[in-house]
């Protein structure tokens, strides 16, 4: 099994904790968690993806083991840290692969600096804009939890208690304020557009959409909920590598590829 590091770098002088596993070759593929929890719930994929692709997966400031600013940060600060922390490192190209809020966060970065972008994921983006408010994103966070695999629950219910609830709260404030729209029609890229098939808060019809809108492949883990990469580890790293030995450059969106689900295992 891949060994993953643990290591802080200050970053405009916030101690920024990441784990990673740089012993494979190939483009490295950086992981960005959703709100409310940290890089803990993304092991599952990065551990998978090791043996193919160097990974890194960074806990951003306020939540996991990195410093907390005295306020919630929103998608812009969160991507021009995530950028800092990269160039810090000497790192980019690499391909960013962003779950829930993670994924508004890398989708900012990828098109504010594209040059840092050599393939992007979106898995499970919000917000959809049908539910594009506090109550309605918490909503579908509560059923959520009904199809969820509950082992992981303590996992979550822990990185929350340490982000803080107000925090938690400001920063799905500053998700359903932001408008993912409008970095979709600037990525760089083609992204891969990653779910479950049964995510009720990035649901199919909204990933369909964000597929067409980028030109994207959008692949679809069967019986798998929100957090699919907690829960579906091996699968989402099978399709983070094929999707990028596909490469995954493109000037101008052209057309939606939707692929057919994963295979049932």
């Amino acid at each position: 099994m891949p060994i993953f590091h643990s290591r802080w770098t200050t970053v405009a002088g916030l101690r920024t904790h990441d784990r990673f596993c740089t012993a494979s070759p190939g483009l490295p593929v950086v992981f960005v968690h959703g709100l409310a929890v940290s890089h803990r719930y993304l092991l599952p994929t990065a551990r998978a993806l090791a043996g193919r692709h160097p990974v890194l997966v960074p806990d951003l400031p306020g939540f996991g083991r990195s410093d907390k600013p005295p306020a919630a940060w929103d998608v812009t600060r969160h991507g021009d840290h995530l950028g800092a922390w990269l160039d810090t490192l000497g790192l980019g190209p690499v391909c960013l692969a962003g779950h829930s809020f993670g994924a508004e966060v890398v989708a900012r970065l990828a098109a504010d600096r594209p040059a840092l972008v050599a393939g992007l994921v979106l898995a499970g983006p919000t917000a959809d804009p049908v539910a594009r408010s506090r109550s309605g994103l918490i909503r579908r966070f509560l059923v959520d939890m009904l199809v969820e695999a509950p082992a992981q629950a303590p996992m979550i219910a822990r990185d929350a208690l340490q982000a803080g609830l107000w925090r938690v709260l400001a920063t799905v404030d500053h998700s359903v304020r932001n408008r993912i729209e409008d970095d979709l029609a600037r990525l760089p890229v083609r992204p891969l557009i990653l779910g479950g098939e049964l995510d009720p808060i990035a649901p199919l019809r909204w990933r369909a959409s964000v597929t067409s809108a980028t030109g994207g492949v959008a692949i679809t883990i069967p019986r798998a909920a929100h957090n699919v990469m907690t829960t579906s580890g091996r699968r989402s790293a099978d399709a983070i590598a094929g999707f990028l030995s596909m490469g995954t450059r493109r000037a101008v969106p052209d057309r939606s590829v939707i692929s057919p689900v994963v295979p049932r295992p």
